[in-house]
């Protein structure tokens, strides 16, 4: 088969079957957080499959990067939505957010049995990977998407922003400044060959979507006022936090001021349940799955795990489906794709400055580390091994570091 041929079978449509075992692979051995895991959809869906060509991806990752809400689960969310409609948007997000609200709804039923079950080098060498992963995603996007000195200076500048003030704002006023700088400086090159993401849902749906987004946004503190009940409590709280923080670590501060004040979780269970998400494969809005089982106020367990990851994940859908059909539009544009040029710079430089923080200063504590890290990267990029296999040698290195 050409790779003409190849690129117009990844961008036919698929069976909802096929998204969701595909997502569901992805969910069981995507460790590492979220720019592990646009590393590891680049790899699937990009390199592998070409269900999406590199510069789609990239406007795609650039997108939900603007959104609020977890990013990588956004970009499966968007890329299901692409390949089967809206029952692939929630085939992709079943999938890959199953695997690890289910452990962590078991660790909620058994916290010291489930945290002795994982030795702290298995963990660590989790964390190992996911350096090596990242770097694969720096070292593939930067290929395509910074090949001259401009944006390779671009995507440096943008590293060190953030890195000198890592807060949420600042990411995101680094791709609008990377998009400035391509509108302005960049030329918009032939777009041609690009495959168009072609989102089947009509501009009709993506408004309603949008609208319903602000009425829950606004409403649902008012409903919760006006009709007191646990259920909407729950509800509000974790449909805001999925609406109004940008990026996965930001989002545990805020659920630690909603949960544990009103004594729903004590302190303790909220940071073990915090070292147990970084255990487990998966999106970290998975961590309010553990939060719903472990409430001190009905409901609880499974059912109070159900409500409150519906309630963070609901706000990424109506995003996407409200923001895609446009976005595809959008990035025909001359202008736009000039932006775009800066933007997807900008990202590239986002990834390197969490290559640095918090991938690397949380996973390489030593030469051992390092040695490790590499081996997995050789893997990965040279010798071409899948990366859940890469995950597997690496969590057993962790080990046997660790015990030896």
């Amino acid at each position: 088969m050409t790779e003409t041929e190849q690129i117009n079978k990844g961008a036919a449509r698929q069976p909802v079957t096929t998204v969701f075992l595909t997502f569901l692979a992805l969910g069981f051995t995507s460790f590492g957080g979220p720019v592990a895991h646009l590393g590891y959809f680049r790899e699937a869906f990009v390199t592998r499959r070409r269900w999406i060509d590199e510069r789609a991806y990239a406007d795609l990752v650039a997108l939900c990067q603007f959104l609020p809400g977890p990013a990588s689960s956004q970009v499966g969310i968007g890329i299901g939505l692409a390949k089967a409609g809206l029952p692939g948007a929630l085939a992709a997000w079943v999938g890959f957010t199953m695997p690890s609200a289910i452990a962590l709804m078991l660790f909620g039923y058994g916290v010291v049995e489930f945290g002795d079950a994982m030795t702290g080098g298995v963990l660590h060498g989790l964390k190992v990977v996911a350096v090596a992963v990242v770097a694969q995603a720096v070292w593939g996007m930067a290929k395509s998407m910074c090949p001259d000195a401009p944006r390779v200076t671009l995507a440096v500048l943008a590293a060190a922003a953030v890195l000198a003030a890592p807060a949420p704002w600042m990411q995101v006023a680094v791709i609008a400044a990377g998009g400035l700088a391509g509108l302005v400086l960049m030329k918009a090159e032939d777009v041609a060959d690009h495959v168009d993401l072609n989102i089947p849902v009509g501009r009709g749906v993506a408004i309603v979507s949008l609208i319903l987004f602000f009425v829950l946004l606004a409403g649902l503190p008012l409903l919760s006022a006006a009709y007191p009940s646990q259920t909407l409590t729950l509800v509000d709280s974790f449909y805001r936090a999925g609406s109004l923080v940008f990026g996965g670590d930001v989002v545990l501060p805020l659920l630690q001021a909603e949960v544990v004040p009103p004594g729903w979780v004590s302190n303790d269970l909220f940071l073990a349940g915090y070292g147990a998400t970084q255990a487990v494969p998966g999106p970290l809005f998975t961590f309010a799955a553990y939060l719903g089982t472990v409430s001190a106020s009905a409901p609880n367990g499974w059912a109070g795990a159900l409500i409150c990851l519906l309630a963070i994940f609901v706000p990424s859908f109506l995003l996407v489906i409200g923001a895609l059909p446009f976005w595809d539009a959008l990035r025909r544009r001359p202008t736009v794709r000039r932006a775009l040029l800066g933007v997807n710079a900008a990202v590239v430089g986002l990834l390197l400055a969490a290559l640095y923080s918090p991938v690397w200063t949380s996973g390489i504590l030593s030469a051992t580390d390092f040695a490790l890290a590499m081996a997995a990267f050789t893997l990965l990029v040279f010798w071409k091994l899948p990366p859940w296999l890469v995950v597997l040698l690496s969590a057993v290195g962790g080990w046997a570091v660790h015990a030896f």
